[in-house]
Order: structure tokens, then sequence, then C-alpha cells
């Protein structure tokens, strides 16, 4: 099973280095993970275009959308590619600017307790069995109290994952034994 570095990357797992994090407050503990779905262009799969928007360098010339959200300084902690492989953007210690104006049991401000998780796909499609097993995989690893959704926290705001998100098979997926 792969270790958690004292630097707070998941070793063995492709590090890309995210701006856009900075310190945790003082004395706050992480306790939630935050399950997010991202494509892009949105509904497309594969590609670096998220690494670049997670590094502050997309392209706004490369696609029509690209425009609209290029100017975006936003991270994840981690993405899970749809054929399962992790990339971690941001050490688990640091602040990843994932969840926005956000709200979790009468808390303000989930990024400063929560660990972001991107999955590559799109609200009305499914995902891959492959991501299931490495979020669960990932999940045990990180052994936090909560797991919830985007659209939890930033009800109207968001909706990601979405619909076609299958928390049962998430969670059956976390009663068995797979480790990344």
């Amino acid at each position: 099973m792969r270790k958690i570095s004292p630097e707070g990357l998941l070793e063995g797992v492709r590090y890309v280095a995210s701006p856009n994090c900075d310190e945790r407050p003082a004395g706050v503990a992480v306790s939630l993970v935050l399950v997010h779905a991202i494509s892009l262009p949105p509904g497309r799969y594969g590609g670096d275009a998220i690494e670049r928007l997670f590094t502050n360098r997309l392209d706004p010339q490369a696609h029509p959308y690209f425009r609209e959200i290029s100017s975006l300084r936003v991270s994840a902690h981690f993405l899970v590619r749809r054929d399962g492989r992790l990339v971690q953007f941001v050490p688990l210690g640091k602040r990843a600017w994932h969840a926005g104006v956000s709200r979790w049991r009468a808390r303000e401000r989930c990024n400063d307790f929560s660990v972001g998780v991107e999955l590559e796909g799109a609200e009305d499609d499914r995902f891959t069995p492959a991501q299931y097993a490495t979020l669960a995989s990932l999940l045990k690893k990180l052994h936090l109290r909560d797991i919830a959704a985007h659209s939890d926290v930033a009800p109207g705001r968001k909706s990601d994952p979405g619909a076609r998100f299958d928390w049962p098979r998430l969670l059956v997926a976390l009663s068995q034994h797979h480790h990344i």
C-alpha cells in the first residue's frame, strides 16, 4: 500500500504542483473529502486541459469554453482519470482551492478542512469502474470521517459530481480490499 510522505504527497503517484493552494488555518483538522467532477472541454476526456487549468496554463484560444475559465485560479488535491490513474496537485497539508463558497455541517469555508478529489467525468455521464476503485482506495488511505459531493457543500451553485455518481457502488468498493 502506498504511503503518504511527510510532505503530504502520496508516494508513487504522479505529482504536478499547482500554485493554486495556500496554508490551511492553524489548528484546523482535515475531516472531509469533497468529490467533484470535471472534464475539459465539457464532456471530453483525456488530454492535458485539466492539468493546465490547475497550473494556470490553460490556453484560452484552444477551445471557446477555455476563454471563459482560463483566468480561474482553482485546484484540487487529486484527479482520478477515467482509467483510474491518480494525479496529485496539492500536498495534503495545504489548502487546495476547490470548494469555493461552501458549507458542511454548519462549518463555512470547506477548503480549510477538506481534501478535494476531482473525477474526470461529466455530471450527465457515468464514471468508470476504475475510478470507483481508485477513489475507494484513496479514501481508505486518507482515513477521513466525512465524504460529500461538491453539490452538498455548495447547493444551488454546484451540481457535481451529479446524479449519475453511484454512491452505493462507492460504499461497496469501500467495504472491499483494494489498495492503491
